[in-house]
Formats: structure tokens, C-alpha cells, sequence
């Protein structure tokens, strides 16, 4: 009697062979992303003093510090601050309006050059806290598991992280931004000749240069968020990444970037800023893997 055939086993080869990676999902990125928003918008500890610090830096400060120098006139102290004006780069000398007084000189510098930057830090600071905890906070509420084990791909969970972490800093930017322009120009405006802000210096600032800069700290910061082991880490490795956005802020302010009257510096900073952020986003979600969703990863 003769033994039965086996059938040889199937070559190693075929059984560690890679799977092929799936196509880009928008669908699921946008189920992440829209799930990510409804937490924030549910969560009062989140929006309520997101709605404070906008109000604070773009409608309280400015108005009262604008209403009040524009109210005392040409007293002592205005006519200092108006002299210091002789120390801006002569482009943005040649920018403030002539043939006004001291205290509207004063104001218009501080409304271009002071309080326009410091509005800018904000919705940087708002997009950081929410990606600093997006990826770590899931595993500390303990839904990672339900995210590393969904259909959705590392990409489309990164992606949508990204945008849900963008998203309320920028919307931010343009409310807080809008407000802050209609109190300048009603306060200023009426003292040197009409509406003046922004500038086109500063339409490139908030529609072409700020959102790089924010994609690029956001890229950063989610990475980091991957990696470290509790939100409080994240929150404070991600303040070094906002350092150089406040840089770059207060350089506006001194009028030697974007405020200086040179929008085509402020277009070629958005053209370096927009390759930068591709690159990193590109190639970003490689830090974000099923294991450091599980809390299970060997990060030695």
C-alpha cells in the first residue's frame, strides 16, 4: 500500500509577503477628523477658554489700549513713543500715514506692527494643545484600542487628526482676526484718513503664510504626541515647537519682515513655509503606528 501524496508546503516567501498598502481613504480621514471636532465642541474645558483667550488678545487689549491713546492726544509720553518711530526700517516709516497727529502715528505702529503679532501667537497656541494631546490622550482615555483596531489606515488617522487639531486654531484666526480688524479700524481708521487694516502685508500673513507655519508646528507637535507617554509631556515638548512662530511674530512687529511693506518677502517666507510643511506632513504619519495607539510600543 502506497503512502498518500503530500503536497510540498508553500515557499516562506509567500507567507511574509508585505500587504499592499491601501489607497488613500478621505471618507474615514474625515470620520476621524469630524469625531475628533465633536469632542472639542462637547468639551467646555476646551472652547470655553479658547473663547476667552481670542477675546482677550484680539478685542479687550486693543481696545482699550487703542481707545485710550487715541483719546489723550499729543501729551508727553505720545510724543516720546511718536519719536521712536524714527528708529523703523524706512519702509515702514514711509507706511505711517503723515500729516496726522503724534497719537495716531502711535496708534496706527501699534495696531500694524504690536498687537497684530501677538493676535498671530494665539491660534498657534490653540492648535498646539489640541494636538499635543490628540493621539497620547487616546490612550490615557483608553479609545486608542478602538482607533488601531478600526478600518481606518495610520494615514487617514494622522491626517484627520492634523486637520481636527488646524481647524479650530484657524477658525479662531479668522473670527478673532476680522473682530480685531474692525475695532483697529474704527478706532484708528477715523483718525488717519480711513480704513487701513490689514494691510496687504498682512492678507499674506493670515492667508498664505500662517497656515504653513501651522501645519508645520501641528506636524511636529503630533509627532510628538505619538511618542511620549502623557499629555502633559506632549504640552510641554510642544511649546518649543511654537518658539520660532513667536519669533517670526515679534520680527513683524519691529517692522523688519512682513509688516516692512514688502509682500513679496511675505510671498517667498509662504513658499519656503509651504514646502517645509509637504515634507513633513508627507511624511509624518510614519511616527503614528497601531502599537503606540495600544500604548504597547517599544520606543527603546
Amino acid at each position: 500500500m502506497t503512502a498518500p501524496a503530500i503536497s510540498p508546503p508553500p515557499p516562506a516567501t509567500a507567507a511574509i509577503r508585505p500587504a499592499r498598502r491601501r489607497s488613500f481613504n478621505r471618507a474615514r480621514m474625515l470620520t476621524v477628523m469630524r469625531t475628533d471636532l465633536r469632542q472639542l465642541a462637547e468639551s467646555k474645558d476646551f472652547w470655553i477658554p479658547m473663547v476667552i483667550l481670542g477675546g482677550f488678545f484680539f478685542l479687550i487689549v486693543p481696545a482699550i489700549m487703542l481707545s485710550i491713546i487715541t483719546s489723550i492726544g499729543s501729551v508727553d509720553a505720545v510724543q516720546q513713543v511718536a519719536q521712536a518711530l524714527d528708529l523703523l526700517p524706512q519702509s515702514a516709516q514711509q507706511a505711517v500715514p503723515q500729516g496726522v497727529d503724534s497719537s495716531a502715528q502711535v496708534s496706527y505702529v501699534l495696531a500694524v506692527y504690536m498687537f497684530a503679532p501677538i493676535a498671530v501667537v494665539v491660534p498657534l497656541t490653540i492648535s498646539t494643545a489640541v494636538g499635543a494631546s490628540t493621539i497620547v490622550g487616546e490612550r490615557e482615555r483608553g479609545t486608542g484600542e478602538f482607533l488601531a483596531h478600526s478600518p481606518a489606515d495610520v494615514r487617514e488617522i494622522y491626517m484627520g487628526k492634523l486637520i481636527a487639531s488646524l481647524i479650530p486654531g484657524y477658525l479662531t484666526t479668522i473670527v478673532g482676526f476680522g473682530i480685531y480688524s474692525l475695532v483697529v479700524n474704527l478706532l484708528v481708521g477715523r483718525k488717519v484718513g480711513g480704513w487701513f487694516f490689514p494691510t496687504a502685508s498682512w492678507w499674506l500673513l493670515i492667508l498664505w503664510v500662517l497656515p504653513p507655519f501651522m501645519a508645520i508646528a501641528l506636524s511636529l507637535v503630533l509627532r510628538l504626541s505619538a511618542r511620549v507617554k502623557s499629555t502633559a509631556a506632549a504640552q510641554q515638548a510642544s511649546g518649543l515647537v511654537t518658539f520660532p512662530l513667536i519669533l517670526i511674530a515679534y520680527s513683524q512687529s519691529t517692522g523688519t519682515l512682513l509688516g516692512s511693506g514688502t509682500p513679496v518677502l511675505a510671498f517667498v517666507i509662504g513658499v519656503v513655509a509651504w514646502i517645509i510643511a509637504v515634507a513633513l506632513l508627507a511624511t509624518g504619519f510614519r511616527s503614528l503606528t497601531r502599537a503606540r495607539l495600544l500604548g504597547v510600543a517599544n520606543e527603546q
